[in-house]
């Protein structure tokens, strides 16, 4: 299968980004990824990884991540992680909705902190759904709509400014519901909040959880 046409470049941003993962890693990211990827087994498709930061958190049980990013700048980032990494980590390009994999060909997927940026949720979804088996789990963990209704609106007003500058993330997606949406049944599901640093106060509600396709 031929790599498909890189449609995502984000050049400012994703330089942007390696500084404030970093950060945000100290602040507590990185235990947020331990919970994420806990007791995960057999191969793994990781969509929007990213700088990579996931990799030194799959268990020993996981044979194989294929890991797909479609900026260019954090894939080279993610391919330098993933020779550090302590499983087998395959970096490959790709998008969202076009993931280079066969049909029902992983046991699980991951979606961490790429829901709020990816044009199309549901097609997104779909997507992550079609590569992986019947019976095999998504893991998530994302930054979502507030749930006081007053610091959502908020985020409504802010969000168009936000999705230009921060890489095409929004601040008001209800990703849990979508996730729901595309044919998943989800098991667990933690809401809290996180904010790492001021501006991150607007993108502070974080779920974490587990869903199953069924």
């Amino acid at each position: 299968m031929t790599a498909p046409v890189e449609r995502v470049r984000h050049p400012v941003f994703a330089r942007l980004y390696l500084r404030i993962s970093a950060a945000a890693e100290a602040a507590g990211a990185a235990e947020h990824r331990d919970r994420l990827l806990d007791g995960l087994a057999g191969r793994v498709v990781e969509v929007g990884a990213g700088n990579g930061l996931n990799f030194a958190h799959y268990p020993s049980t996981v044979t194989e991540v294929v890991a797909v990013e479609p900026e260019r700048y954090l894939r080279q980032a993610a391919g330098e992680a993933a020779a550090r990494a302590p499983v087998p980590v395959r970096v490959v390009d790709g998008t969202s909705t076009s993931i280079p994999l066969p049909d029902a060909s992983v046991d699980a997927a991951v979606a961490s902190l790429v829901l709020c940026s990816v044009p199309d949720q549901a097609a997104a979804l779909g997507e992550l759904r079609r590569v992986l088996r019947p019976g095999g789990e998504l893991r998530f963990y994302e930054h979502v709509r507030a749930s006081d209704p007053g610091w959502a609106g908020w985020q409504r007003r802010v969000d168009p400014v936000w999705t230009r500058i921060a890489g095409g993330c929004h601040l008001t997606r209800d990703t849990q519901a979508a996730i729901e949406g595309a044919g998943f049944v989800v098991e667990s599901s933690d809401r809290f909040p996180f904010a790492p640093c001021a501006l991150s106060r607007l993108a502070a509600e974080h779920i974490l959880g587990r869903a199953r396709r069924l």
